[in-house]
């Protein structure tokens, strides 16, 4: 099924608990049935060490394009409907999770809400945003920030900790 003038969204994708590998492939397959979208293309998945709160177990992370006539904040709203369907809880900042998914970009839109920023505000410092987002959408251009390919030399020290699997 095809969706006219629908928009180009990135989503990241990540999960460290409860069979994170299984669980980030049946949330790709899952953005397909969000309304109004249609998923695109999905990276490979990426075993990456946590950031921010230690320890914990490593990630399986993923970036998904999908096309879509929801508006950013409608979008936004599913994709966290998506997450607590999946026993995702929101409290303390860089926990372990369940499923993760974050809203990188929404076609060239820049915004800033209280519950939105577009582009995702650290996408461009995370290699676990940028290996996968890059294997998918080589010549992307980052609003406000330029290529995307720009950014991975920023990146380059985390990169070690990023592995296909």
């Amino acid at each position: 099924m095809t969706l006219p003038d629908a928009a180009p969204a990135y989503i990241a994708l990540g999960s460290n608990l409860n069979q994170p590998h299984a669980r980030i492939k049946a949330a790709i397959e899952a953005l397909d049935d969000l309304p109004q979208t249609r998923l695109l293309r999905a990276s490979s998945l990426y075993r990456t060490a946590p950031v921010g709160l230690l320890p914990q177990p490593d990630f399986v992370n993923a970036v998904a394009l999908a096309a879509t006539r929801l508006p950013p904040q409608a979008l936004l709203l599913a994709l966290r409907a998506q997450e607590a369907k999946e026993g995702r809880t929101r409290g303390v900042p860089n926990a372990p999770r369940t499923l993760d998914l974050d809203l990188l970009l929404y076609a060239s839109e820049t915004m800033r809400t209280p519950d939105l920023v577009l582009p995702h505000p650290r996408l461009h410092l995370r290699a676990f945003v940028l290996v996968p987002l890059h294997e998918i959408a080589p010549d992307l251009r980052i609003p406000g920030r330029g290529a995307l390919a720009a950014w991975l030399p920023a990146v380059y020290a985390q990169m070690s900790g990023v592995i296909q699997i």
